[in-house]
């Protein structure tokens, strides 16, 4: 019952703003609906909180290659809320290194100038300007804008579409895979519209917030979560066991999302309304090739040694199944890229970044 609160607060909402008779029986009702509304929420959430001094649990990293740690639970607890069961929860996106600068061509020599003939104007000797060089840094995500344009499409952050292997072996319990990668948030107007976008977000279903994702049961009570991920991408359906290291599908920016990341959190039951958050420990490299366990501050790098996150991954696995939300590929791999990101209801933003990224 509780988990209906959204639909509750939302009732009541709707009560007060089509109200057209003053203090009325149908504006008191709205009144009523809100508070029970925000009450049920109160309760659940109360209920989300785990218990303290928890030990974590061991996995493995749900991506690989160089990944930058946002809004993470080492920084702080609860890393982004209790609800949903988020408390533990990391944002992560894929940072690359540089590129390194090619070397500068060696100097072209300079052929001996013939003498002039008798009258004719002197040769300039004025040197030729240099010819810009054409190559781009691909791996870097757009800059941040603070006015225009209002987003950018997905396709332009390194992390969009890059695969993502499960943690350890497990049964894959729950998906949903049918909504669109939307235009990212990062300019002050996106982020304006991503706060209301995340509040309306937060009275509908899971997948309004985390949009498509896939829930893996790891066996002792441990679920995993896996959320915005690419439209089309999910490579097992639910029933399918999968192994460690399989690829089961790629980052996206669907749900809840300000741009191209993955959501992942730990869990004790399969119902991220219910459940509680539990915290967890990777073992990885950090950028000085030191080998750690647990989970870097915010801001900090994750370096897995599974080679190229974009590399060859058709043996990363035999997921039986499209994208989970039961309609084939064909329709959704199409159109992954989104439209514009309008529409509050259906698909639309986080908040951040290595700006600043978050779930709620």
């Amino acid at each position: 019952m509780w988990k209906r609160h959204g639909l509750v607060f939302g009732a009541g909402a709707l009560c007060v703003l089509v109200n057209r008779q003053g203090l009325g029986p149908l504006w008191y009702s709205g009144v009523v609906l809100l508070v029970v509304g925000g009450l049920m929420r109160w309760t659940l959430v109360r209920r989300q909180r785990p218990p303290r001094e928890r030990p974590p649990v061991p996995v493995g990293m749900p991506v690989t290659g160089r990944w930058m740690v946002l809004n993470g639970p080492a920084t702080k607890v609860p890393s982004h809320v209790h609800s949903h069961a988020q408390t533990y929860a990391v944002d992560l996106k894929l940072d690359p290194p540089a590129p390194p600068a090619p070397p500068a061509p060696p100097a072209p020599s300079t052929p001996p100038v013939p003498p002039a003939a008798p009258g004719a104007p002197a040769p300039s000797t004025l040197p030729v300007p240099p010819v810009p060089s054409a190559g781009t840094d691909a791996v870097c995500a757009p800059p941040f804008a603070w006015v225009l344009p209002f987003g950018r499409s997905p396709r332009r952050f390194p992390s969009f579409g890059a695969p993502l292997p499960a943690v350890a072996d497990g049964v894959v319990v729950a998906t949903a895979g049918r909504q669109r990668d939307h235009l990212s948030r990062t300019s002050l107007p996106g982020l304006a519209y991503l706060c209301l976008e995340g509040f309306v977000r937060g009275l509908g279903l899971p997948r309004h917030l985390l949009g498509n994702h896939i829930v893996l049961d790891l066996g002792n009570g441990v679920y995993a979560v896996y959320a915005h991920l690419r439209r089309g991408s999910l490579r097992a359906a639910v029933g399918d066991r999968v192994t460690a290291g399989q690829v089961i599908a790629e980052c996206g920016n669907s749900g809840n999302s300000s741009e191209p990341h993955l959501h992942f959190q730990l869990m004790d039951g399969p119902d991220v309304m219910t459940a509680r958050g539990l915290p967890f420990a990777w073992n990885y490299l950090d950028d000085d090739g030191v080998r750690q366990t647990g989970v870097p501050e915010d801001f900090a790098h994750v370096v897995t040694d599974r080679g190229d996150p974009r590399g060859a991954d058709a043996d990363a696995g035999t997921g039986a199944g499209t994208d989970g939300g039961g309609a084939g590929a064909g329709p959704d791999a199409g159109t992954d890229a989104g439209a514009d990101g309008g529409g509050a209801g259906s698909d639309g933003g986080e908040s951040g970044q290595g700006r600043v990224i978050r779930t709620r």
